[in-house]
């Protein structure tokens, strides 16, 4: 197992902030957040870039070689990092801003160098192995369980709008789904398409065409879906 007792972080947003907290608190001696184009002269075992996918390369391209490099992307390889010893570290959650982030218990996809799997299991997290050709599967799984969750909230809020209720109200439905989901998976689905009632459904479609029309492929497309 790799020894990981230092670690340089390069990017100062969120993600590079709560890392460099989390590895600081795990006893680890952190060099950063330094922000993109900073330099360090402290000797490190290891260098974790978080940085946006676009500014990878950039930012590996302006390193020293020496010791491994990684990148905290979901869907980029290790291509971008050469001629470094690479690896990449993708902690499976999103971050907030400002607000404290403890990272135990987090699966965490790992890939290449082994100090990707030394420091996820310093931080109390769960590695993962993801293999160079799984990462665009792994990651648009990542998208859709998390952004697109987003997105499918914002169109119910917005529909809900029509009718007067705010976000807050729909709060304790998208929880408790959430919940039921993570204990019984697709035997928590309810509704009128698990019940085949095509008349309810019909009258959603008719609602959406008359307050939202813009929502209504989407209605459908998630419908086909829900209907397999």
């Amino acid at each position: 197992m790799q020894l990981l007792e230092r670690i340089t972080i390069v990017g100062a947003g969120r993600l590079g902030a709560a890392l460099a907290q989390a590895a600081a608190t795990a006893g680890l001696k952190v060099h950063g957040p330094l922000r993109r184009g900073e330099s360090s002269t402290e000797p490190t075992d290891a260098v974790l870039l978080c940085v946006p996918d676009q500014a990878i390369a950039a930012a590996a391209a302006g390193l020293r070689v020496g010791p491994p490099v990684g990148h905290c992307s979901g869907a980029t390889g290790l291509a971008p990092l050469e001629p470094h010893t690479a690896f990449s570290f993708h902690p499976l959650m999103t971050v907030s801003s400002g607000a404290p982030t403890s990272f135990t218990g987090v699966p965490c996809a790992v890939a290449g160098h082994p100090v990707a799997r030394s420091l996820a299991e310093r931080l109390g997290m769960r590695p993962i192995e993801i293999a160079e050709a799984d990462r665009a599967a792994y990651h648009a799984a990542a998208s859709m369980a998390s952004n697109f969750l987003v997105t499918l909230e914002q169109a119910a809020a917005q529909l809900g709008a029509t009718v007067g209720l705010e976000r807050a109200d729909l709060l304790p439905l998208v929880r408790a789904t959430v919940e039921n989901w993570a204990q019984q998976g697709p035997d928590a689905l309810t509704g009128p398409i698990r019940r085949g009632d095509l008349a309810t459904v019909a009258r959603h479609r008719q609602a959406l065409r008359e307050r939202a029309p813009e929502l209504l492929s989407l209605y459908d497309a998630l419908a086909e879906v829900t209907a397999r």
